[in-house]
């Protein structure tokens, strides 16, 4: 073990949960167990994220038995609780200080692109103090949307959900016709959205029929004649829109829509989804269209958003949370290797098929507060719909679903 550094651990989850951030710091926690008593004195989690740091608020991870933390693993959301609060240069004056008061040598937070920020900018301040510190990031976020990584923890499982709502939506769809308009966590980034449409091969015209990531400019004049054109062929439309969607101006369409001043967190992230307000204004926008245009007298039409449920639903991929794990072990196995001071674990593809996936470090400011988008060939040409080259990506990563079936409607019984 090269670099040998003696002090304690501390893991902490930050930003939104997950359906397997706990298996990523358990992860962690299984990675560290061996570690020798003469190097790893302690092994704790921080409650809430940074605000545990600053409040010295510490559970001891080696006093809980295998069996819980097993059960825990297997948990969706984080049992460490969560916070998006983001340091500033006091705060990381009074982290240091916390670590040098407890001898804390090895750090660890699970999270997406704020929470890969909030790190690097703690281990800036330790460097330029002259603390020496092992501090690592374990990839996580629905949102799929970190550099360097083929896809992130949390999203099979996120992405699993999508796909089965909106399976389950466009049979509920077929039955009556009409319009269903389901909006999709992703800020920047179309990957959630556009697992809307991994279940949409196995039956033949199946939903979703239009899929809007925020990698394209999205046009609200487009937008009702693609909605139009479906209607007409199939007497029903499914769809589903990213929250992030925006103008070619980079204007989001919910502020387009809304007269609402929306909020920010303290990352500077605006809310675009959990009120219902962009699934309610595009709903309208087809009605004042169909209608207006005399294409349907009462347009039946329902719009949703999906928020929490995505992203901490129960029936998680067994595919996500094994490699959480694995990338939590990862991390802590690359700290005491002592040859990095820090890094992101990333998941990167082996091979495609049969899908095989590797954990690697990459530099934490490699990944720190940016942004991956959606491939370009992941999307149609016409910017309303993913390709098969995303459906083949995609599919590895949410785990085998459940059967569906349908009549055979040319079985019927003749009229007398």
């Amino acid at each position: 073990m090269g670099n040998k550094l003696v002090g304690n651990a501390i893991v902490f989850t930050q930003g939104g949960p997950t359906a397997v951030i706990n298996a990523s710091w358990v992860g962690v926690v299984e990675g560290l167990r061996d570690a020798p008593a003469d190097v790893l004195t302690g092994i704790w989690g921080s409650l809430h994220g940074i605000d545990g740091v600053l409040n010295e608020e510490f559970v001891d991870l080696r006093a809980q038995s295998q069996k819980t933390l097993d059960a825990v693993s297997r948990t969706p959301a984080t049992a460490l609780g969560t916070t998006r609060h983001k340091p500033n240069a006091e705060d990381n004056q009074k982290m240091l200080a916390v670590f040098k008061k407890y001898n804390i040598r090895y750090v660890f937070g699970a999270g997406g692109n704020d929470t890969s920020e909030s790190l690097d900018l703690i281990n800036d301040a330790a460097k330029a103090s002259g603390y020496d510190l092992r501090m690592f990031h374990v990839c996580k976020t629905v949102d799929c949307d970190l550099m360097e990584n083929d896809h992130t923890c949390g999203y099979g499982s996120a992405a699993r959900f999508v796909a089965n709502a909106f399976r389950g939506a466009d049979l509920d769809n077929k039955a009556f016709g009409g319009i269903y308009l389901g909006v999709c966590m992703g800020r920047h980034a179309g990957f959630l959205t556009a697992a809307a449409a991994l279940r949409r091969n196995e039956i033949a015209d199946s939903g979703p029929h239009l899929v809007y990531v925020p990698e394209r400019a999205f046009s609200v004049e487009q937008f009702v004649k693609d909605v139009e054109a479906v209607y007409k062929q199939h007497g029903r439309a499914v769809i589903a829109v990213s929250e992030g969607i925006e103008d070619k101006a980079h204007t989001p369409i919910l502020q387009l829509l809304s007269s609402d001043k929306l909020e920010a967190d303290s990352h500077g992230n605006v809310q675009l989804s959990g009120t219902g307000a962009l699934a309610d204004a595009l709903v309208e926008q087809l009605k004042k269209h169909l209608e207006g245009n005399g294409i349907v007298k009462k347009l039946r039409a329902r719009g949703d958003t999906f928020g929490y449920l995505q992203r901490s639903f129960t029936d998680l991929s067994s595919a996500d949370r094994e490699e959480a794990l694995q990338v939590g072990w990862t991390a802590a196995q690359e700290a005491l290797r002592g040859e990095f001071t820090d890094g992101s674990i990333a998941i990167q593809r082996a091979s495609s098929n049969p899908y095989r996936a590797k954990f690697v470090r990459v530099p934490l400011k490699a990944v720190a507060g940016k942004t991956r988008h959606l491939p370009d060939e992941f999307i149609n040409a016409a910017g309303n719909n993913v390709t098969e080259q995303f459906i083949a990506w995609g599919l590895p990563l949410i785990g085998e679903n459940p059967l569906i079936g349908e009549l055979d409607l040319s079985k019927k019984v003749a009229k007398k």
